[in-house]
């Protein structure tokens, strides 16, 4: 499988921690903050794979703005900034 970058993002439910890829739109938890997140790479590892099987990578991570740099390897959208607001 090849190795890809992605950024996660994590937030509390109640007691449950939820970790979020943004550029997969993919998710996952666990009861703490390091449980979530190697839950999410879990998760992302087994759609990357499934994808591979299947033929799709290139489709699914170009729809998701993964460009390939000079040496071959996908780069993901960078994540600019995050932040709470309100209105």
């Amino acid at each position: 499988m090849m190795q890809i970058d992605f950024d996660i993002i994590v937030f509390k439910e109640n007691e449950t921690y939820v970790a979020y890829c943004p550029e997969l739109d993919i998710s996952s938890c666990g009861n703490t903050v390091e449980h979530a997140k190697g839950m999410l790479k879990t998760a992302v590892r087994l759609f990357l794979e499934e994808a591979e099987k299947m033929g799709t990578m290139e489709d699914i991570l170009e729809e998701a703005h993964y460009v390939k740099d000079a040496c071959g390897r996908w780069m993901p959208p960078k994540l600019i900034a995050t932040e709470l607001a309100s209105i």
